[in-house]
Order: C-alpha cells, then structure tokens, then sequence
C-alpha cells in the first residue's frame, strides 16, 4: 500500500512556485501542488532575515520521495532549498485513491 505525504517546499517568487508545481503535477510526481504566499524568518550564513516566499505544499506518494526531491532540486533556485515530507497518517479515502491515481508509480 502507497505512503501518501505532503511534501513542503519554498520558493523565493510566485513564478518559482508556479513553475516547480506546473512541473511535478505535469509529470505525475505531485496530484495537486497548493501554492500560499508566507513571511519566512530564518539564519543564513550567520545573518537573521525575514522575507516573503512562496509555500508549496504537495501532495504525493511518499515512494517517490528519491524522485521528486531530485526534480525540485534541478528546477530550485536556492542553494538549499526547504524539502521536508510529512506522512498523511489519516485522510478521506476516496482523496487518497485519487492521489494514488494521478502519480507514476
């Protein structure tokens, strides 16, 4: 049986968000991809910011983690790109078959 996850990412424009999420529900890693503009406080190389960015939250089969970290990393902008999953450890049955019917196994 398919572990279904959300896997969260972001992206520094709109147009970033867009394109990774176009990109992986085109080619069946993500069913759907929720794009939800944020403010991002974070360290990096020893300096504090705060900035807009653009939250991805996509949903897919957890399977096919290897592949779709791979992807978001060759269309990601940033040196370090946030990609974390979270399992779906319950959800509505006929969402997950759906999920399960939109991503290539």
């Amino acid at each position: 049986m398919a572990t279904y996850g959300v896997v969260l990412v972001t992206a520094g424009s709109e147009a970033e968000a867009d394109a990774i999420a176009s990109a992986l529900v085109q080619e069946k890693l993500a069913a759907c991809v929720s794009i939800l503009p944020i403010r991002s406080v974070y360290t990096w190389q020893g300096s504090v910011h705060r900035d807009p960015e653009w939250q991805l939250l996509i949903k897919t089969d957890l399977g096919q983690f290897d592949r779709l970290d791979s992807r978001i990393r060759d269309l990601h902008s940033y040196e370090v790109p946030e990609i974390i999953a979270l399992p779906i450890t319950a959800g509505a049955a006929p969402y997950l078959s759906w999920i399960g019917d939109q991503i290539v196994s």
